[in-house]
């Protein structure tokens, strides 16, 4: 199965063929770095990630472009609360922004350019919109004339004439339309500005990512992203803008990822229910609100809830859970032997071998089908479960039984790879998740330890009393031990 992604400009899943073969171009929207980001910030920045590695993957090269919007109406307020300068409060927030895409395990873009230092090639786009009719001056001010432009709202779908009946001009607006968007913003008092042909200011934020995607990616390049809010008005007026001083397309395919509800409701300041990556992280590890993000379709609403990210640390953990168990009999022994005589596996071994045949094809066809991250981790699960009861079930590992699990492990840690998880080490992570959880119920990992170790040299001097004491006390405080071959663990219940 080939790589299809749903295009939001024709609104259907459409063959992905690169403009380049062999090559990717891909421009998605950053942030305005006025504060610290919040989990729909979180969900763009796992989504396109995921879309990145995916496509590098697959054995694309793929120029990724993210942009900084470091000059905007939020930003100078911002700074004019604060009694500073619109650079501080930029750094500040860029440099917080990449401390929360580090933690959620982000790869880097190739470019992370900022707004500021393209004001060059913004002029230029400007004064090209003003020679060709699209743009106008108005005391001071640039806008771009939308009527100039009969494709516009394209990306939308929205009507023209139906949004003007909503709209009026104010008097003594400069606007001749009232859906005309400004290019370029002459400076008031106290503002930032930059020399331009039409007086000092600076520029509107729609002009920015055309002239950053163009400088980058060419007038024409792959893949446009950004979240589902964007589609009107910014990505609408990077087309018109674009494809007004350019002549020719702009981005072939526009790919969009759906909103994040706070327990079914829209996250919104106004409603009270407007979390940041940072208070997030501070309940969930870093992986486990990836691994929520992904387990819906990028696409698709996600509903954020503790409820929904305890679900989500649970089912990493039992993916965790499993490697830490494959790593812990490949501690005691390396596979010496390939899987060619399959007929001697046992039956359960003969069907995990079936599974880990299907892993990898089944893995890309998921993955194929507009980057189904969600359904791609159901594969992994499939693959998880079917280790499991292997591990259960065989009495003694074998040559063959070892590399079987070998070969498991490493299609595991493959596709997490690519879906940017299991970069810790199992026990570490699962030992920091056990140690949060414990912090929770008022009880340290070490009493817990001791406990453990009380009980197993209980049973090995065959007072099964006392070690079933010590169990069933931890049960009460809510502590599950888990007994095996390779020894006990725990778990918090």
């Amino acid at each position: 199965m080939a790589l299809r992604v749903y295009n939001t400009l024709t609104g259907e899943k459409e063959l992905f063929v690169p403009l380049v073969p062999g090559k990717v171009g891909m421009y998605v929207c950053g942030v305005t770095v006025y504060d610290y980001c919040h989990i729909g910030h979180a969900r763009a920045g796992v989504v396109f990630d995921i879309i990145y590695r995916y496509l590098k993957y697959a054995g694309y090269d793929v120029t990724y472009v993210r942009n900084y919007t470091d000059i905007d109406d939020k930003i100078i307020n911002r700074a004019n609360q604060e009694g500073t300068d619109y650079r501080t409060i930029a750094d500040r927030y860029i440099e917080a922004f990449d401390e929360d895409m580090a933690r959620l395990g982000l790869a880097k873009p190739t470019l992370e350019p900022k707004a500021t230092d393209h004001m060059s090639g913004i002029i230029h786009i400007i004064e090209s919109l003003i020679a060709k009719g699209h743009a106008y001056v108005s005391e001071g001010d640039v806008y771009y004339a939308v009527e100039s432009f009969p494709d516009y709202l394209k990306l939308s779908g929205r009507n023209l004439e139906e949004m003007q009946a909503g709209a009026r001009v104010e008097i003594g607006d400069k606007k001749r339309h009232p859906m005309d968007f400004a290019l370029w913003k002459g400076s008031k008092p106290g503002e930032p500005w930059w020399q331009s042909p039409w007086g000092n200011g600076r520029p509107g934020w729609h002009i920015e990512c055309s002239a950053m995607s163009m400088e980058f990616l060419g007038k024409t390049f792959d893949i446009h992203g950004g979240g589902k809010d964007l589609v009107f008005p910014h990505h609408e007026n990077e087309i018109a803008q674009s494809e007004g001083a350019n002549g020719c397309q702009f981005v072939r395919y526009w790919l969009h990822n759906g909103f994040v509800n706070i327990n079914s409701e829209k996250m919104s300041k106004s409603l009270g229910n407007f979390f940041t990556i940072r208070e997030v992280l501070k309940k969930y590890d870093p992986e486990t609100l990836r691994f929520f993000i992904l387990s819906a379709h990028y696409r698709s609403p996600i509903d954020f809830s503790d409820q929904n990210l305890d679900e989500a640390q649970s089912g990493l953990e039992r993916i965790y859970s499993c490697l830490a168990a494959l790593d812990d009999i490949l501690k005691e022994q390396s596979p010496s032997a390939e899987i060619t005589v399959v007929e001697s596996l046992s039956q359960v071994g003969q069907e995990l071998h079936e599974k880990i045949e299907q892993f990898l094809p089944r893995f890309v066809d998921a993955m194929d089908d507009d980057f189904n991250a969600a359904q791609a981790l159901g594969v992994l699960f499939e693959t998880v479960r079917g280790a499991n009861r292997f591990i259960a079930e065989t009495k003694e590992m074998t040559p063959l039984s070892l590399s079987l699990i070998a070969h498991v492990r490493h299609l595991l840690v493959e596709a997490g790879g690519v879906l940017g998880l299991f970069a810790t080490a199992p026990d570490v992570w699962l030992s920091g998740i056990r140690s949060a959880k414990a912090v929770q119920i008022d009880l340290s990992p070490e009493e817990i330890e001791r406990l453990i170790v009380e009980r197993a040299e209980a049973r090995g001097a065959r007072d099964f009393k006392r070690g079933d004491e010590i169990r069933d006390l931890l049960l009460a405080k809510g502590i599950v031990l888990l007994d095996s071959a390779q020894g006990t663990t725990w778990n918090v219940k």
